[in-house]
């Protein structure tokens, strides 16, 4: 399982769209000990063939801050993301992505030389996947508890909407489970 919410998250949304999935690898490792960065998320297609290095994140520093940091993740990530996946044929290309849950793509679209991709735009894309795929039919692998999660909240929309209507009213929102006394 992966360390954070975003990171697990992220890993479970390749893996169930038939990713190979690295999680938190450590990479370049030092002479004197220690290790050059850690890669949040790699995941490869083999039928794509497609490359991607996720690097998700819920800091709130500045655009400088990000772009350094990033910047040092991105180039570690090019070059040592290759040896993650030996005797695989993987594509030169590596699409680098910073998913970010706090800031706005509006005016940069890219940090540290890889793609900004906001939460907002990511659930859009997996939640908009979920809702296609019904409950009873396709239901999200037990094993991706996250997905599965959104699966049930799509399946059940309208009643989590009004849930959440009910909440934002003050109403006290009530379920069908038995109260212990």
């Amino acid at each position: 399982m992966a360390a954070n919410f975003l990171e697990q998250l992220v890993s479970e949304w390749f893996e169930y769209q038939g990713y190979f999935v690295r999680r938190n690898v450590h990479v370049g490792k030092r002479a004197k000990g220690g290790y050059e960065c850690e890669l949040d998320v790699v995941a490869f297609h083999p039928g794509k063939p497609h490359l991607v290095h996720i690097e998700p994140s819920m800091d709130a520093d500045s655009w400088k801050t990000r772009d350094e940091r990033y910047r040092k993740k991105f180039r570690a990530g090019r070059r040592h993301i290759p040896g993650l996946f030996p005797h695989l044929d993987i594509p030169e290309h590596v699409d680098q992505i910073a998913l970010f849950v706090y800031g706005s793509d509006k005016n940069h679209t890219t940090v540290g030389g890889g793609k900004v991709l906001t939460i907002r735009r990511f659930l859009r894309e997996v939640v908009g996947s979920l809702c296609q795929r019904g409950l009873a039919t396709e239901a999200v692998p037990e094993h991706m508890p996250i997905l599965r999660a959104l699966q049930f909240a799509s399946e059940y929309r309208r009643d989590v909407m009004e849930a959440w209507q009910d909440s934002a009213q003050g109403k006290q929102v009530s379920s069908s489970a038995p109260t212990s006394s």
